[in-house]
């Protein structure tokens, strides 16, 4: 990795390559304007996901708060937990630029109406939606706002660390199929970014397990704050296996489904455990 021109400059900078992933992780999931760091490789070159994902816990972090904070204002404005939830998945929605969503849609019209590996795949290039991806992605806002709001009801102001935690925690577990799977694309691209290191996904984990650690302050019950990457990977394998049995490996639209599903996973995790 030392030619590889996007980790040049590290030597030089010994300490800020993760700070380099963790930028190239906003852009790559997001449409925030990152401006380049100093020292920093060529930003518009593809992200190496050999060592990016390590970051992941800290880019959903900062994906997730404005969205966090809408959650709170429409709070603080009397807007109700149903409509302060809608306008908080609405920005996160914005802020990611539906990167996730089109993926989860891509997934459900691919692997619902194509008869082979080969079909299904090319279902999943179609930029058009079909009523399986509609579905798909109908049930999944629904899910997302419906538990948001719930946890807003339940747990007030913490219910904004909620969705922090969510999104930080949905978006490491969706590294699985990365890790477990091939690309399914030989040319594609999911194959040309690489896969995790064993490093950069431990660490990736070390880090998620830092933020549940740091939410048990917000008044967050420890046993959903347990169930939330319990339910989070979970979600994530049984897409993943989908994913393996459907198309024999993963692609970008595979990882974002897994996000989307892990984040649904997460929150109910938690509900679980909020008494009512």
């Amino acid at each position: 990795m030392a030619d590889d021109p996007r980790r040049s400059g590290e030597a030089d900078m010994p300490g800020l390559d993760h700070l380099y992933d963790l930028a190239a992780c906003l852009r790559f999931y997001s449409r925030l304007p990152v401006p380049r760091l100093p020292g920093e490789p060529d930003p518009h070159l593809p992200p190496d996901f050999r060592t990016v994902p390590r970051m992941l816990p800290l880019a959903g972090l900062v994906l997730a708060l404005p969205a966090a904070l809408v959650l709170l204002a429409g709070r603080g404005l009397g807007l109700g937990p149903f409509l302060a939830a809608t306008l908080a998945v609405a920005t996160l929605v914005l802020v990611t630029g539906a990167l996730h969503e089109d993926g989860l849609a891509d997934v459900a019209d691919g692997f619902g109406g194509g008869a082979d590996p080969a079909r299904r795949l090319e279902i999943m290039r179609d930029s058009r939606i079909g009523a399986y991806g509609g579905a798909a992605l109908v049930l999944a806002l629904a899910l997302r706002i419906g538990a948001l709001a719930t946890l807003l009801d339940r747990t007030g102001a913490a219910a904004a660390v909620a969705l922090i935690l969510a999104a930080s925690l949905s978006r490491t577990a969706a590294l699985t199929p990365m890790v477990l799977l091939p690309p399914a694309r030989p040319g594609g691209a999911s194959a040309s970014v690489g896969r995790p290191s064993k490093s950069a996904t431990g660490l990736a984990g070390l880090l998620a397990l830092v933020l549940v650690l740091l939410s048990l302050p917000f008044g967050l019950p420890f046993g959903g704050l347990v169930l939330m990457p319990v339910l989070a990977v979970a979600a994530s394998l049984a897409v993943t296996a989908l994913a393996r049995a459907r198309i024999g490996g993963q692609t970008g639209d595979v990882i974002g489904a897994c996000q989307q599903t892990a984040e649904i996973g997460a929150l109910l995790g938690l509900i679980v455990a909020v008494p009512m």
